[in-house]
């Protein structure tokens, strides 16, 4: 790309911090693919949930060194209020060619869209699956209904764009009834570096013994609860398989959840892993056989993207918005959050290598052509140059 038509693109994100998980694996995602794509990147957000000071706090995704990041001191927990942002977007968002922005109902968003507005910057909202039937319905049900009708609709109305990353959360989000731009543009994957043999056999057991590995945040929207029942519910799962799950989370809900595996009696049979990351990752892929995502909502699922790109085959909740699309692909098997057709799932990927093995083999053919880090970049570039606007057009 020219230098003198290089895009300039600001994001804006409520928190980068590791326990937030996915959407900080994808803001980290789409900061290299892009940069490596040619665009000037610069990412605005706040300190939530730092771990350590200075320019790259230890809480927090690691960044890449071309991609600028301002971080603003949260003051208030509560939509993640830091009022440093604002004298920065006011000084800072006329100077881009356009904000994309990532989450709603928070405070860096709403802020950075009223401003982009009124300097007429063209932004982009990524909603994080937030217009789902769950993100609406879950938490403050009621004051987000209000906050839609006063806040995020207009938002939304007045976007150049909603980036949506599955058909699913595109078809939810309609029926909220916004009129909006939707474009589906899936998020992309960075496959995770190969585990060596040491960190490959950290976890190994002994027979012919078999892994299910639960990769994610722990967290009650994805449902760990119905795949501790359903390993409850099979004695042949626990007699001939261990449970890896991999993730970090609140405390006392990992802690609740240990005691949910106690009282159910295996708790020999599995294994916590904690939270994984770059080899250690690699290290869950390639020892397990099975992977499941049982989620009751997940506008993307990157964590079962990154497993069906290792070549694993995936069972998933119908709440995962690729699901539908991976089975179709003949990459995973998707079925009801309940712990009856989880259990149904897994065992029987189980009893079948060969069908297995070929399951994997397509998943990652799927994954590699679907999910590729350069597809989302180019597509993002793509729209970011069908809604720039020219100087004169801004009042420049």
């Amino acid at each position: 790309m020219a230098a003198e038509t290089r895009l300039r693109v600001l994001h804006v994100i409520p928190s980068v911090a590791i326990s937030d998980g996915g959407p900080s694996h994808a803001m980290a995602a789409i900061e290299a693919a892009l940069s490596d794509a040619g665009i000037a990147v610069t990412t605005a957000t706040t300190d939530h949930d730092y771990r350590g000071q200075g320019v790259q706090p230890s809480g927090v995704m690691a960044r890449d060194p071309r991609v600028e990041r301002h971080y603003a001191r949260k003051r208030i927990g509560f939509y993640k209020v830091a009022p440093g942002l604002v004298p920065y977007f006011l000084h800072s968002i006329g100077s881009y060619d356009v904000v994309h922005i990532h989450a709603l109902f928070s405070f860096a968003p709403v802020v950075a869209a009223w401003i982009a507005r009124w300097r007429n910057v063209p932004y982009i909202v990524r909603p994080l699956g937030t217009l789902g039937s769950y993100g609406v319905g879950q938490r403050r049900r009621r004051l987000k209904r209000l906050s839609i009708a006063l806040i995020e609709g207009p938002i939304l109305r007045h976007a150049a764009a909603v980036h949506f990353t599955s058909q699913s959360e595109l078809d939810e989000a309609g029926r909220t009834g916004i009129a909006c731009r939707g474009v589906v543009i899936p998020l992309g994957v960075p496959g995770p570096p190969r585990a060596n043999a040491g960190l490959r056999e950290q976890h190994s057991f002994p027979g012919q013994c078999r892994s299910v590995l639960f990769l994610s945040r722990l967290d009650p929207k994805k449902n760990i609860e119905g795949l501790i029942d359903a390993f409850g519910a099979s004695q042949e799962l626990q007699r001939t398989c261990r449970l890896l799950i991999a993730g970090d989370g609140p405390l006392a809900y990992v802690e609740a959840l240990k005691r949910r595996v106690a009282l159910a009696g295996f708790g020999e049979q599995v294994v916590w892993l904690g939270h994984v990351a770059d080899e250690s990752k690699a290290a869950a892929f390639a020892r397990a056989d099975v992977f499941v995502l049982p989620s009751f909502s997940e506008n993307f699922g990157i964590a079962a993207a990154e497993a069906m790109l290792a070549g694993l085959p995936c069972v998933l909740s119908h709440g995962v918005a690729i699901a539908a699309e991976a089975e179709a692909a003949g990459a995973a098997v998707a079925v009801s959050p309940d712990p009856a057709a989880l259990k149904a799932a897994i065992c029987g990927l189980l009893a079948d290598d060969a069908a297995r093995k070929a399951m994997g083999a397509r998943a990652r053919a799927f994954a590699q052509q679907t999910y590729s880090t350069a597809s989302m970049a180019h597509r993002l570039v793509e729209l970011y140059a069908s809604i720039r606007k020219k100087p004169e057009e801004r009042g420049a």
